[in-house]
């Protein structure tokens, strides 16, 4: 798949506005009180029904285009993630980031930095993300998959793999028989 583009110099006045909006709902989210009725409220005016139940996301969070990120249910989003969305994000049930995690769908074209360059990342049930780990764009990352601590993933990781390192390698499958379906 190529990456899609978007010329930042043609963003619209109605783009601009939404993109103030949602800056304003993140900075209001990362210094409201946790798990307080407030902080839902936030959570639920950023991402709309796309937030499954059950679904934590701790502050603070940082990104873009949030509103091209889709969320499962019993999802937990450790603290000082940053969502760069404008690509896609999609995050099935049962998915852990721990702190630190950088979901990075989008880049800057490499000759003219007003452009950016996506595809959509792919997080499947149950797949467990390490801290400060990145997952860059165009990446999908299998059902119950783990990605170690730190570590950069370029490549997609299939389904139960678990990768490490940087760049990430698949370093061992797990037992599919030993989880819950």
């Amino acid at each position: 798949m190529d990456f899609e583009r978007v010329d930042m110099r043609e963003m619209t006045p109605e783009e601009m506005v939404k993109a103030g909006e949602m800056a304003e709902i993140v900075f209001k989210l990362n210094h409201t009180l946790p798990n307080s009725e407030e902080y839902d409220s936030l959570l639920k005016e950023l991402f709309g029904d796309k937030l499954g139940e059950n679904s934590r996301i701790m502050a603070p969070i940082a990104g873009a285009a949030f509103d091209c990120i889709e969320i499962g249910s019993n999802v937990f989003i450790n603290s000082n993630s940053l969502l760069m969305a404008r690509g896609g994000i999609t995050i099935e049930d049962d998915v852990m980031l721990a702190a630190n995690v950088q979901l990075l769908s989008n880049n800057h074209d490499e000759y003219d930095r007003q452009v950016l360059l996506f595809k959509p990342i792919h997080i499947k049930k149950g797949a467990w993300i390490g801290a400060g780990a990145s997952i860059l764009p165009g990446v999908t990352i299998g059902k119950y998959a783990i990605v170690g601590a730190g570590a950069i993933v370029t490549k997609d990781v299939g389904d139960y793999e678990v990768a490490v390192g940087v760049p990430a390698k698949v370093v061992k499958t797990l037992d599919k028989d030993r989880f819950e379906e």
